[in-house]
Formats: structure tokens, sequence, C-alpha cells
């Protein structure tokens, strides 16, 4: 029975294979998306291993200038992916934190049209692969988690394709967060979990993106002992300029978005298992895409 309900939730996520990749831009955008953690976003699981699939599926038919004024050129973006996380929390402690591990290996769908400069491209496949060890702390109000991760270009990547499957360039990313509980029973729950990016020069073309910050948060209630609800979003902002003798836009122009939506998380103790649902809408979107976005994760643990 029990096997017949693993196999029911990973055809879920396998068919709804919902998914993300980053929108077409003016300038460059980082890695990191900030669309698959919210409900206690910077709480660590126990000791174990895990497997997490994020299934996350991305609309916009809106492309923004850097006024935050929508352009009118026929804009329309649809992309999928299932990003397969593989979690490792070892018992190991340092400085009194779990001690752990993980790797990201996405495979992504993008199809792009532009009318408006003739551009159609759809392209499917691995992108950049992800790694990352981190700290986590559990005390009696809070969790903690720091974290040092390293997006490598895997992915395919061609100038004259923009639904490329990989970025072409390195990033690393820091991550800092906490989860602050209102009440001893841990009913309500706000979570903060920032992220700092800095990037290499493209493989392939003499181009740097500047470096990017953001931070997920999910303000959250356990309203049953297996199942929370809550309000969760990101924040995202291009900190530094573009650089680069083959950058062919204004350099110093910085993206920025917004977004803000409802979560379900729901734990399934006879499979050790969480499935969570979240919807998200985009708003204050500079120089990037502006759309929504719809997520399912099932995380289980072995």
């Amino acid at each position: 029975m029990q096997k017949n309900k693993m196999k029911l939730l990973f055809g879920i996520c396998c068919i709804l294979s919902l998914g993300l990749i980053t929108p077409i831009h003016a300038g460059e955008t980082g890695h990191y998306k900030g669309v698959i953690r919210g409900i206690k976003a910077a709480t660590l699981p126990p000791p174990g291993f895990y497997y997490v699939a994020y299934n996350v599926y991305y609309n916009s038919d809106t492309s923004m200038n850097q006024h935050g004024d929508e352009k009118n050129i026929g804009f329309d973006l649809n992309s999928v992916a299932l990003s397969n996380r593989l979690v490792w929390i070892t018992n190991q402690k340092i400085l009194g934190a779990d001690f752990g591990m993980n790797m990201v290996i996405p495979l992504v769908n993008t199809d792009i049209e532009i009318d408006a400069f003739n551009v159609q491209d759809e392209q499917s496949g691995i992108g950049d692969v992800f790694v990352e060890s981190f700290l986590g702390w559990h005390e009696a109000r809070y969790d903690a988690t720091i974290a040092v991760g390293l997006y490598m270009p895997t992915g395919d990547y061609d100038v004259h394709e923009p639904a490329s499957l990989g970025k072409d360039f390195w990033t690393a990313m820091l991550s800092l967060g906490g989860t602050y509980y209102f009440d001893s029973k841990k009913l309500w729950s706000l979570s903060i979990l920032g992220r700092y990016e800095t990037h290499s020069e493209k493989d392939s073309v003499d181009v740097k993106p500047g470096d990017d910050f953001g931070f997920e948060w999910g303000l959250a209630n356990a309203v049953t002992p297996t199942i929370d609800m809550g309000v969760t979003g990101y924040a995202h902002w291009q900190v530094s300029d573009d650089s680069g003798s083959a950058a062919t836009w204004d350099t110093d122009v910085h993206d920025q978005v917004f977004s803000i939506g409802p979560e379900v998380k729901i734990f399934i103790p006879s499979i050790t298992s969480f499935v969570t649902v979240r919807f998200r809408k985009e708003f204050g979107a500079e120089d990037r895409a502006e759309g929504q976005m719809l997520t399912l994760s099932l995380a289980k643990r072995f």
C-alpha cells in the first residue's frame, strides 16, 4: 500500500512536471530564482538522506523595462522543469550545528516567443547543476542555517538561442537565514532566507553578470500536527553592474522583482514525506519578465 502511495505521489510530480527557467531580459540575471522555498525556508530537516522533487511552472506574457513599464514586444514565456535535489544531513556536529550537503540536477524545458524581434525558441534537457554544503542549528524558539554553494555551467548554451538550458557562467552563492517561532508549541513561524550570488564571466562571450541579492520569506501556521498553511514570497535585486565587451545593453541598469502568494505544506507520516503546493504572483519587476508560478514539491526521507 505504501509503495502504491509513493508511486502515485511521484507520478503526480512527473505528470505536472512544472518548472522554472530564467526569463529573457535586457541584460543578465543570476542563477537562483527564489521560488522553491517558503514555509520554514531556513529550517533544515533532521539527519538523514532525502530526495526532493521541485516542480515549478512559470508563465509570463509581460516584459518590463528598467522603469517598470511594460514593453509592447509580443512577449510570451512558458517554462517547465523538474529539479531533482539529493540531500544528506549527517550526524556530524560543527559549532553545535548539523552538517549537510546537497546536489540539484534540473531537467528543464522553456518555450519563448518575442514577436517584435521574430524570436521563437524552445529547448529541453539538463540545466546547470548546483552543489552546496551547509550548517543548521535547532533551538527552542528558532532555527538557523548558513550555506555555501556553486552553480556549474553544465547546461547547453548558445548565444543565438534565447531558450538555452544553461547560463554559461559559474555562480558562487552564500545563503544565511533563520526561522523564528512565536510560541513554545511552534504553531506560528516566520522564516527569512537570504541569498547572495557572485558570477564568473561567461565561457563563450565576454560578459560578466552583476552580483545579485535576494531573500525568500514565509509566515505560517501549523493548523494541524501535519499541515502548515501560510503566505510566502521572495524579493530580488541586482546589486552591481554587468560588464564585458560583448554586453550590448546598458550595463548599469539593474533588474529587480518581487512575489507573494499562498502555500500549503502537508506531512504524510506513513511514507515520511512532505508535499508542498505554492502559488506566487510577481510584481514590481524592472528590466525582466513579470509573471506567475505554481510549485508542487515532494520531499521523501529514506
